[in-house]
Parts: C-alpha cells; structure tokens; sequence
C-alpha cells in the first residue's frame, strides 16, 4: 500500500519542503496551511507526482480540524505519518515588553494546533501499526534559553516533553515518535517573527550557512524511514556556524 503522510504548515518553509520531498518519494500527501492559493499551487505542482489532498485550515480551529480529519476520504483510514510542522515565533522582545496577544498566538499554534492533530489522526496511526510515524517540529529553543525567547522556548519545551510522554503511551501500538529540534534555519519563519523586516531577517544570516527547509526535509525523511524496529527520540541539530554562548552575567 503506498505510504501516506499528513503535514501542518505546508505552504511554506519546512513544511513545503517536507511535502515535495516525500511526493518526490511517492508518498501520498494531506497538506494544510491557511494561505489557500499557495496550498493550492503546491498541491496542483506536486499532483503530477502522488496524490495529494489539500485542506485549507488553521491548526487553531479545533472544529475544522475535527471537520477536515473526520471527513477524510477511506483510503487515508490509516496513516504512515504525521509531520506537526505547523508553529510560528512572534516577537523578539523581552517578555515585560510583549503583547500577549503574541503569547496566546503562540501557544494557540504551537501548543494546541498540533494537540488537535496530534489526538485526531492517532486512530489512523495506530491502525497503520508498525512503521507509523510522527515527527513534531521542535526547536533548540525548547533546550536552550535566550533573550526573547520567552513563551515561544517554553512552548517548544512543552513539544519535547509531549513527544517523550507520547512514546509511553504508544509502546506496543508500533508508532513511532520523534522530537526534531532546529537550530539556526532560514525560512520565512523569522521573517514572521520580525514582523516582516527583510533588513532585519537579512542580518540574522548574513556571512551563516544556516540549515535550509530542504536540510529538514531530508532529515524528516530519513527519520520515517528508519526500519521499523528503530525510534529516533529527539534529534538536536544546529548549523556547524552556530554554537553556544557563555553565561550572561550583569554586572553593577
């Protein structure tokens, strides 16, 4: 039976990328995303390749969601695997500075949005059994704390702990669970959270090799396609410019 995935944020970044990787595979692909005309034009490029059915939704709608995932056709009754990719940064500001609304946002998509797939499409994994997958789209920034990270950091912290917690509950169903955490990645995700200044997003990777949608891709490809008798549990991977810094320490 030819392989089946479902991908959040389809239409742009990671999670494109991650569609034409596997369509280029043959896999068949669910692609979401709320930019309707994008998601259509990425569905009708990759349908030369694989079947794909494109849902225009936002992960934050919990009835669309359930609408969508319940409505889906027969022939995606079960599921290979599901890339929670859908997930947004908003603002570098210190927390004392922020809006909340840019909070509520955040964990709205980040938290909620992959809780709602996440719990709805695990009948279809399940019922697939071994080989199953599903790859959620973490971040350094749920290990490692910085400046204006706030509640996009504790967000993804919330994703590795609900990837760790999530393998528990499905040992014995032959689904697998991986947490992928980028480091420094160029895509319109921080042209997002820079409120759309090119000059700003510009400067972030100017003289960096930062790591491509199409690294993530490749990498999220060969996670679900590991033998079926292997889990990747977390996967930390960083650009080979970018490391660590020292403690910050204020001083009088």
């Amino acid at each position: 039976m030819q392989p089946s995935i479902f991908i959040t944020g389809a239409t742009s970044g990671f999670g494109e990328a991650c569609a034409r990787r596997f369509a280029e595979a043959g896999w068949s692909l669910i692609i979401t995303g709320r930019r309707e005309e994008r998601l259509l034009a990425l569905a009708d490029q990759l349908s030369a390749q694989t079947e794909v059915l494109p849902l225009v939704l936002d992960v934050r709608d919990r009835a669309a969601m359930e609408s969508a995932i319940t409505g889906l056709p027969e022939r995606f009754s079960q599921l290979t695997g599901l890339i929670n990719n859908a997930g947004l940064a908003l603002g570098t500001d210190s927390a004392q500075h922020c809006e909340l609304e840019q909070w509520e946002t955040m964990v709205d998509t980040n938290i909620k949005g992959l809780l709602y797939s996440t719990r709805l499409l695990l009948p279809r994994l399940i019922a697939q059994g071994a080989g199953a997958g599903i790859v959620n789209v973490g971040s350094i920034a749920g290990n490692w704390p910085y400046p204006g990270s706030h509640v996009y950091g504790a967000s993804k912290a919330f994703v590795r702990q609900f990837s760790l917690n999530l393998r528990c509950d499905l040992l014995g169903t032959g689904v697998r669970v991986t947490n992928l955490e980028p480091g420094l990645s160029e895509s319109e995700f921080s042209l997002v959270r820079f409120g759309g200044d090119q000059a700003r997003y510009d400067a972030i990777y100017q003289d960096t090799q930062a790591i491509q949608p199409k690294d993530i891709a490749e990498t999220v490809f060969w996670i679900l396609n590991q033998p079926k008798h292997l889990n990747i549990n977390a996967l930390e991977l960083m650009p080979v410019s970018q490391a660590w810094s020292n403690f910050a320490v204020h001083r009088q």
